[in-house]
């Protein structure tokens, strides 16, 4: 593959790619994450998605660094780094810990990386976001030798997206974000909830992998481990099949058998169909349990936060969730934002005038994260 040399690099322009289990984000970005071009790749990224990225870079100023979004940092890679030889060897050896986007997105950094040879790479991971985690939150109750040997722990993800949250919450409470005790809550393909305390995540409710926690859309969430076991010794089922029935075949989509959109779903339960209206009572739920739980590692809750497209797409969704938080303070009767509004302003409060906690709704900014990062690594590499 030749590489991209048609002209001197742009001063400010940050390549974000974003590579996901299903498609690539392609986007442009100015220093401060203002996006100048953007194109979405629909299908599995992986090599072939260097034809993309190279008709991409056809039609924009060349960049002068690019910045890639990696789910997973595993124990060694704890902040955002450019990637060089032994950091791509590090991310190979935890390539299993995020099998659905891990292995993508590497294939799209390899293809990145032989286009653009004599810019800078830098990966961006959702775990740094959570590095800090206090023991009581990132530890298993698991043996030793798990722990120690195999490294098993809790290192939770969504962490740009979060990072961005928190930002964009300070700046509409007129507070500072080192001041705040909020409860963020990213809610799209994968769904999680996120404690934070004083700027910091104080615990979150994926794991080891994303697979943890809530309910998303294609993945189940937490299972009771002891029924995967249970599949495996009564019904014989193989590890690689749990595997691709947990990641692929459950969440929204199991429980209904029709889809994993929220959107569809709503559609669905106002037609009438009862599976439909059983899985999103499901992930209502899931999602319910997820936030109270997450207020327990928190001395008050000051804001409760929503992002991700059913977060700042899904009004119903948003509102059946808080209308089961009244025990924490937070009410229902939410307004509902136009979302040309939501995603021109990129962020707005939604709950009424009133005593209660303030919910607010974010418009998803992981993109923008990433080219905030990317110019930070290169400009103040020990930040």
């Amino acid at each position: 593959m030749s590489p991209v040399r048609s002209d001197e690099p742009s001063p400010e322009g940050v390549l974000v790619l974003d590579a996901g289990s299903s498609s690539l984000h392609i986007t442009l970005c100015s220093a401060d994450g203002t996006r100048i071009a953007a194109r979405h790749s629909a299908g599995p990224p992986g090599p072939e998605s260097a034809g993309d990225l190279r008709d991409f870079l056809t039609t924009v100023p060349r960049p002068d660094t690019v910045g890639h979004r990696l789910v997973h940092g595993g124990p060694h890679l704890t902040r955002h780094t450019v990637i060089d030889e032994r950091v791509r060897q590090l991310l190979d050896e935890v390539r299993t810990l995020a099998p659905l986007h891990l292995p993508p997105a590497l294939a799209v950094a390899d293809a990145a990386r032989e286009l653009l040879p004599d810019v800078p790479h830098v990966a961006c991971f959702d775990t740094v976001f959570h590095r800090g985690l206090p023991a009581a939150a990132r530890e298993y109750a698991v043996p030793e030798r798990w722990r120690t040997e195999y490294g098993m722990r809790r290192y939770g993800f969504h962490g740009l997206s979060y990072a961005w949250c928190l930002e964009r919450t300070a700046e509409v409470l007129e507070r500072p974000a080192d001041g705040l005790r909020a409860v963020l809550v990213h809610l799209g393909g994968g769904c999680s909830a996120c404690a934070v305390r004083d700027g910091r995540s104080m615990d979150t409710t994926m794991g080891l992998t994303p697979l943890e926690g809530l309910v998303m859309s294609r993945r189940s969430g937490s299972v009771d481990p002891g029924a995967l076991l249970w599949l495996q010794r009564r019904h014989g089922l193989t590890a690689r099949e749990v595997e691709e029935d947990l990641h692929r075949r459950s969440g929204l989509l199991g429980l209904s058998g029709t889809s994993g959109d929220t959107r569809d779903l709503v559609r669905a339960r106002k037609r009438g169909d009862t599976a439909a209206e059983a899985a999103l009572a499901v992930f209502v739920h899931s999602c319910r349990r997820g936030i109270a739980a997450m207020s327990a590692s928190l001395d008050r809750l000051d804001v409760l936060v929503f992002t991700g497209e059913i977060g700042e797409d899904q009004p119903e969704v948003r509102e059946e969730v808080c209308a089961g938080l009244g025990v924490l303070g937070v009410r229902a009767g939410l307004a509902v934002p136009p979302l040309e509004e939501l995603y021109r302003e990129g962020v707005r409060r939604i709950d009424g005038p009133g005593p209660g906690v303030p919910v607010i709704v974010v418009a998803t900014g992981e993109t923008q994260q990433i080219a905030v990062e990317t110019r930070r690594v290169l400009t103040s590499p020990d930040a």
